[in-house]
Order: C-alpha cells, then structure tokens, then sequence
C-alpha cells in the first residue's frame, strides 16, 4: 500500500510500489508549463460563481502524488491550466459540470511530493490551503493538538486492506482468518488499525511486521507466504496485471470490513478556517459531491490530467492509463466511492463515526496520543454543508 497515518509532525511513511522522489514543500512557485486541457462536454447547466464569496485560489492538499483516488479535484481543473513541476502543484479554473466559477483552483501533491508531511501538517503550516485530505483516525489522533473538521466524504469506506495469495492461503477469507495461519503480516509500523486489531485479539502481535518497505520485493521473494497491507484501488490491479513477477490474483479484505471504520480521503481544513468560510462552504461542497459522482461517471478527462502531471512533475511516480481506470472500477466494485446510509454521496455518518470513536480513542491512548478530551462526532466532521440530494444513480 501507499499510505499510512502517523503522527503529525513525523514522517508519513507513505512508500509506493514505483520508486519515489522527494520534493521539499517549499519548492519555488514559478510556473514550468502551461498545457490546456481537453474542453469539458457541454452543459446548460447555470453556472454558480463563487467569485467574492471564496477565495480567488482555492488550494487543496492531498496525500500523495497524482493518482485516480484524488480524481473528484482533478475533475474540478478546467482547461487552461497551469502546471508548477518544482512546486508539484496544477492551477486552473475550478468548473463544476463544465461551468467556470469564476475562481481558480490549485490541487497540489503529497506523500513523497513533500517529504512525507501530512496534509494536516502542511496545513498548519500554510494557510493558502483551503482544505487537504484528513482521516478519521488522523482527526482522533491529532485532535488535542491539530484539531481539524471534515466536511465531506467522496469515499465511503477507506480503501486500506490487508492482502494475501489466495492459492497458499485457500481457507483464508478474511483478516482475521489469517491469525491461525501464523503467517507473517507485513505492514508500514504505527499504524494504529494494527495495534487495534492486536489488541482486539483479531490478528496475534507475534505475526505481524511493521517493516513494511512499501515495495513487492519481499511479498514476491516469499512466494506469497507472508501477507502485507494494501489499497484496494491499487495493489489487486497492479499485482496482478503490472507486476510481472507476480502477475496473478490476490486476496484481501479493507480494515473497514475488518472493524477500523474510519473514514479516509475524506476533506477537512482547520476549525478557523471552516468557521470563517460557510458561505463558501455551502456553494464549493456540493461541487465537490458532485464532482465524485461526474469522476467515476466518465474518468477519462480527468484521468487524462492525471497522467500529464505525472509526466510533467517526473519525480520518480509511476502510475499509467490501465492503473488510473482500475482504480476508478475497484472503488466502485468494492463500494467504496458510494452513497452514505442516507443515500448521499458524501455526507459522513455520525453514528459510524461516534463509534470508530469509541474504538480509536483506546487504541490512540496505548500509542500516547494527545486528543480532545470528551471528543465527539460533532468534533471532528460535520454535514452542515453537504446537498442531500446528490447521489451515484
């Protein structure tokens, strides 16, 4: 897998499959490249401008560098825009179902793009960013310190997995399945889902391995003996149609399933920064919801930028047309971009939360945490801003 939580301020240890470059986050702001993008099909829908009521730029940070997970942004970038390679970011007129707003947005990389920091991090450090990807556990977590509010949820359930070969492990169906195999799991160490599931009694602390080096190596040299961590956009493709040294199916189940229901890819700024832009809030979410249903409708357009930023931004980021569309099926097929229990697209369920909640907070206090005390749903996400009536058909 490509990403893990960790705290705040330490190294995200997000490694990916492909090698990956490193790029400091204050990287300068001169433009390297304009490239203009394919038009957006056309639309009578009445444009809504956010021109006076947000900001001129609004800037999104997200976790990693371009891929299909962040497509819901990516569909947001009209034609014309501009792509800053040293700075790792693209700006360009923020449309919503093909319509201008009249500002522009700036979607800027993560993970290796900025040295590993967290967006929420980067947000407390920069305050020209809008909103930036925040989980639920990363919300828990940091509360106490780096408090932050999620306001909308293009995923529904977190894509992070535990995955195994299903022909050396044939009666293993789910995570827990794999505690009296004994098998070795491999993942990136401090992630809290795994001192939750040892603690809990679904995995054996003596199996699992926080080595994790993010690469195929070790899975590959093991014939498949040892289980690891994944994406479940990611790895199930890539494992099976890329990775020739493999090139077969594997196995997995999401930590969700498994009883971390945290949310992930989910859009939060800082508690000030949320107050102080409602009027905003309540015109940009619902583009945003609707840009997650418009993404996975028809990716192509967006993918198609995707690919040019990791052409143009050449830090060491492999990623290629066959894993962009992948991604777009598997989280659809999984149901993980889908409609909340309310039947919107986006909106967080609070009973869901209050009860990851209930299960983070423990887990959090055995790593040493500082969070909210008496923390909340109502704490860390909120439905204040979301449309209702937008939804995947």
């Amino acid at each position: 897998m490509r990403r893990k939580a960790t705290a705040l301020f330490g190294a995200l240890c997000l490694v990916t499959l492909a090698a990956c470059g490193s790029d400091d986050d204050t990287a300068t702001e001169e433009v390297t490249e304009e490239t203009e993008a394919a038009p957006a099909e056309e639309t009578t829908t009445e444009a809504v401008s956010l021109a006076g009521i947000c900001p001129d730029t609004i800037t999104f940070q997200t976790d990693w560098n371009p891929e299909s997970e962040h497509g819901f942004l990516y569909n947001m970038v009209g034609e014309g825009y501009e792509v800053d390679a040293a700075g790792v970011r693209v700006t360009g007129p923020l449309v919503s179902k093909g319509q201008d707003t009249g500002v522009k947005i700036q979607v800027r990389a993560g993970g290796p793009a900025v040295g590993f920091s967290s967006p929420t991090s980067l947000m407390y450090q920069d305050p020209e960013i809008f909103l930036g990807f925040v989980s639920t556990d990363g919300a828990v977590q940091d509360s106490g310190e780096f408090p932050t509010m999620s306001v909308v949820a293009p995923f529904n359930i977190n894509p992070q997995i535990i995955m195994w070969d299903p022909a050396t492990y044939p009666n293993v169906k789910t995570i827990a399945d794999l505690k009296a195999t004994g098998a070795k799991i491999r993942y990136f160490g401090g992630a809290a889902y795994m001192e939750y599931f040892t603690a809990n009694g679904i995995l054996d602390a003596k199996q699992v391995d926080g080595n994790y080096d993010g690469t195929p190596a070790n899975f590959v040299a093991d014939g498949g003996k040892a289980a690891q961590q994944g994406f479940a956009t990611s790895e199930p493709y890539y494992y099976e149609n890329v990775l020739t040294d493999w090139a077969k199916p594997v196995a997995y189940q999401t930590v969700h399933d498994a009883g971390w229901t945290a949310y992930a890819q989910s859009l939060g700024g800082l508690p000030a920064t949320i107050e102080a832009n409602k009027d905003c809030l309540k015109l940009l979410v619902p583009m945003i919801q609707q840009s997650q249903v418009d993404y996975v409708t028809d990716p192509a357009r967006a993918n198609a930028l995707i690919l040019d930023l990791v052409t143009q931004y050449n830090n060491g980021w492999l990623y290629d047309a066959g894993q962009a569309a992948a991604a777009v099926e598997l989280g659809l097929s999984n149901k993980l971009i889908a409609n909340s229990p309310d039947g919107t697209l986006g909106s967080f369920d609070l009973d869901r939360v209050t009860k990851f909640i209930e299960i983070a907070v423990p887990t959090y206090e055995k790593i040493g945490a500082k969070m909210q005390e008496g923390l909340t749903a109502a704490d860390i996400v909120t439905n204040e801003f979301i449309d209702p009536t937008i939804a995947l058909p």
